[in-house]
């Protein structure tokens, strides 16, 4: 039972180690494919030696992956969650005198703006489930 458990674990590292030669972004292809045919033609001494050499970098690349799948996921998520509602006039209009305030556009263009965001014939966003409908606009 006992070697069972160590063939499997065996094994498990085996792949890992697999994945972490195709994952290793700082490695050209000759150095994945020395790697891979080390691991494949002498498996016990090629992990061992894989394990030693580049051991402690697996996990950190283990952890970058985990940290850019979660910030994609995160994006996603904003993406998706924000739609693609028109920002209110409100919003705009914050935005605009914040561009105005921090000299980034003129008095005569953040006036020109303002007229168009308050003149704009567009639909605004549709209000939120549960929210009652705003009137004018």
């Amino acid at each position: 039972m006992l070697w069972f458990f160590l063939w499997i674990l065996w094994f498990i590292l085996l792949f890992r180690i697999i994945t972490d030669i195709f994952r290793d972004k700082d490695m050209n292809g000759w150095g994945k494919a020395g790697w891979l045919a080390f691991v494949i033609l002498l498996p016990f001494l090629g992990v061992l030696v894989y394990v030693i050499v580049r051991g402690k970098n697996m996990g950190h690349r283990e952890i970058a992956q985990a940290r850019d799948q979660q910030r994609e996921f995160d994006a996603y998520i904003r993406e998706t969650a924000s739609g693609t509602a028109r920002p209110s006039s409100a919003e705009e209009l914050t935005r605009l005198s914040e561009l105005r305030s921090r000299g980034d556009i003129t008095e005569e263009e953040f006036n020109r703006a303002k007229a168009l965001v308050l003149t704009d014939d567009r639909p605004a966003a549709s209000p939120a489930p549960g929210e009652p409908p705003t009137a004018g606009r």
